[in-house]
């Protein structure tokens, strides 16, 4: 194509700040500027190419990356704008743009900036690039002041209320709940109580047809979707369901400054939650504070894996390893059988047992059975005696927690104390290293050294900080917890949600001798509000602790006794004989409860043969 028969390109472009300037910015009067100029100037083969309402810091214009692209093939041979800040507002990608038509041999025209690349070259260019990016930077910044205002003080700075609200037509400050939508964010924390998983409660909401947030805010006239076709409105994602479980603001808070845009992208960036400002209770709650911070604490356990058999144990995430303090992992137990057992999952990365020394082995159903009955013995306690019931959790509770709390305000106290030290430890050797007295490298080391001990410190004290505040606040944790058993008449039946609104955490011990399935095994259960708490006892009489001392000692003494037996038979071989005797009944007996399963349809689905079906199990 001759350069005759290239095309001139008009481009226009307008942004939201530049229509406060008035008409003179306008769409309509960019193309009669720019068209006159062309007609005056005999430059014909004419194409508009428009952006109306993106600001020039963004590259990605439909118009703009059209022209650009016209450009490149070679079809555009000049370009008018009628100043260069049309053509964008970051100046290092300006002058990119202004190389790449110089290599290509395009003609540049800023009419009121009086540039024309086909006659001189302007170094003033570059200097107003720079200024009009500093506009935009200012404009930023103004706008960002102006924001900042409205969310520090207290109003939303949202654009669009959160699924669940809706703003008040008489005060668009306001929001109130949108009944419809908050039934739906209700059951989704309640099925998370349940032991569902974002993925599990994505699909149940789909199956029974629910509109997905956007199509539902659609629906009611508001939100930012409002000309979007949606192909699949009951189609939920799990990342929608867990941002949901994540918002405060159905607790009946205001939270602003959650993310950040800058000006020359325009994208928004989360940042962490401690630059957040939260201003309580400004709305009606959807969500109360205790059932959200139960959800927190099962959304910050292990990720609820299956346990074989397609559903989630509900003990998973609670239990933790005595003495490495590690979770503890759901599996299942050999030839066969459905019965979950707890391990510790330190104790089986390799190599096994190095970093825990056993494996802590549980089954779930002595868990749940020990769940249930000491939950049915405070009950009856606290129907037997209200008064007594709450003096003796206070009295308990303030035994425990007086002396960690203690030991947490002297580690506060030594921790502050050495961050000031280290802030005049890296004063000092800065000045060293001015005067010569120790090397740049190693200055940079002990620099280095010193600020991961302060990260660390400052992430230390402010925990400590949360937990001593914590504990000064919560003085009616007694009366909540009475609150909460009080809702159930008995424990007959435990459910997955009675587990997650009662449990904070269960540590298992491992048995008093290793090995033995009819050995004592300690475990201690962590109740929400209260912490490991065990109902008084009778205290027994001499005589009673003599006779239940005596048959344990009669049976630790048949235990040894048999151990030792077992260690001679494995010593001269008569163990390993019997082993072999046995072992093909014992694969028969396997194949039969194989057979059983597999006509329940509950295994070997998702394996290609036996064999490695029998290796995962």
């Amino acid at each position: 194509m001759r350069n005759f028969e290239k095309i001139t390109a008009l481009y226009e472009r307008l942004s939201r700040d530049d229509e406060l300037e008035g008409e003179s910015n306008s769409i309509v009067n960019q193309k009669k500027i720019l068209e006159e100029y062309a007609s005056k100037n005999n430059l014909t083969n004419i194409i508009h190419f428009t952006d109306d309402g993106i600001s020039g810091t963004q590259f990605d214009r439909p118009g703009f990356m059209e022209m650009m692209n016209g450009v490149n093939t070679g079809n555009i041979g000049c370009i008018i704008v009628k100043d260069m800040s049309r053509l964008g507002r970051d100046y290092l990608k300006v002058g990119q743009c202004m190389e790449i038509l110089r290599q290509k041999g395009v003609r540049l025209i800023a009419i009121n900036d009086n540039v024309d690349s086909f006659y001189r070259e302007d170094d003033f260019t570059p200097f107003r690039n720079i200024m009009n990016e500093w506009y935009a930077r200012d404009t930023s910044r103004k706008i960002q002041s102006t924001f900042r205002s409205k969310g520090e003080s207290g109003k939303h700075t949202a654009s669009t209320p959160p699924y669940g609200y809706i703003k008040d037509e008489k005060d668009k400050n306001k929001w109130i709940v949108d009944e419809k939508a908050a039934e739906i964010v209700r059951r989704i924390f309640n099925l998370t109580m349940d032991g569902a998983g974002p993925y599990k409660i994505a699909k149940i909401l789909e199956a029974d047809k629910i509109d997905i947030p956007a199509y539902h805010q659609q629906k009611m006239g508001y939100g930012l979707h409002q000309s979007k076709n949606f192909e699949y409105p009951y189609r939920w994602c799990s990342s929608t369901i867990a941002s949901i479980l994540k918002k405060k603001e159905y607790l009946g808070h205001t939270v602003n400054f959650k993310t950040r845009k800058h000006f020359k992208d325009k994208k928004s960036k989360y940042v962490s939650e401690d630059k957040w400002l939260i201003f309580e209770n400004t709305h009606e709650a959807i969500i109360d504070q205790e059932t959200f911070n139960n959800v927190q604490r099962i959304r910050g356990n292990v990720k609820r894996y299956p346990d074989g058999w397609g559903e989630y144990h509900p003990l998973t995430g609670l239990m933790y390893c005595a003495d490495c303090g590690s979770k503890m992992y759901v599996h299942r137990t050999n030839n066969y059988k459905n019965i979950p057992y707890y391990v510790c999952s330190n104790y089986k990365k390799v190599p096994c047992g190095t970093l825990c020394p056993s494996a802590h082995r549980i089954k779930a159903e002595v868990v749940l059975n020990l769940i249930q009955e000491t939950l049915k013995d405070i009950k009856n306690y606290l129907d037997e005696d209200n008064e007594a019931f709450t003096r003796s959790i206070q009295n308990e509770m303030e035994e425990k927690e007086k002396v960690e709390i203690e030991k947490k305000k002297i580690r506060l106290t030594e921790s502050q104390n050495r961050l000031q030290e280290l802030e005049r430890l890296m004063c000092r050797i800065y000045e060293d290293m001015i005067l010569n007295k120790i090397p740049n490298n190693r200055y940079e080391i002990l620099n280095n050294q010193y600020e991961t001990e302060q990260l660390t410190l400052s992430k230390e004290i402010k925990d400590l900080e949360i937990a001593i505040s914590r504990y000064e606040k919560e003085t009616d944790r007694a009366r909540k917890f009475i609150s909460l058993i009080s809702r159930y008449e008995n424990f007959d039946e435990l459910t997955t949600t009675m587990i997650n609104e009662f449990i904070e955490k269960i540590i298992i011990h491992e048995r008093d001798r290793k090995g033995s399935q009819t050995s004592k095994q300690k475990i201690e259960i962590y109740f929400n509000f209260i912490g490991n708490y065990e109902v008084p006892k009778e205290e027994l009489s001499e005589e009673e602790r003599s006779k239940l001392e005596e048959e344990e000692r009669k049976i630790n003494e048949r235990r040894d006794r048999l151990h030792q037996n077992y260690l001679k038979r494995k010593a001269n071989g008569k163990q390993q004989e019997y082993e072999e005797r046995y072992k093909e009944r014992r694969e028969q007996k396997k194949q039969e409860k194989l057979k059983v399963l597999k006509r329940a349809g509950i295994l070997m689905k998702d394996y290609k043969n036996k064999e490695s079906f029998k290796e995962s199990v």
